[in-house]
């Protein structure tokens, strides 16, 4: 099990800010957004093929080659602009 965490955009547009997902085996950040994005539609959207959408594992920022393993925390957020 993983517990994944949703922010700023992706909270609003899949109206959830995260849940637990059963992750048995390690596994890499874009297999997650691989499995993520077969539910479709708006999961598709922004999950599929999306470089710009970052992930954290444990709170430390990881590229989509990170490997997840149980128990581990993943949030995933777009890009934050400043001005």
């Amino acid at each position: 099990m993983i517990q994944l965490l949703y922010f700023a955009r992706l909270r609003e547009t899949l109206g959830s800010d995260g849940e637990n997902l059963d992750w048995p085996e390690p596994g890499t950040i874009s297999a997650l957004k691989h499995k993520l994005a077969g539910r479709g539609g708006a999961w598709q959207e922004q999950f599929a093929g999306n470089a710009s959408l970052r992930a954290a594992v444990n709170q430390e920022l990881v590229p989509d080659s990170a490997l997840v393993q149980p128990g581990d925390e993943v949030a995933f957020f777009p890009p934050v602009t400043g001005g």
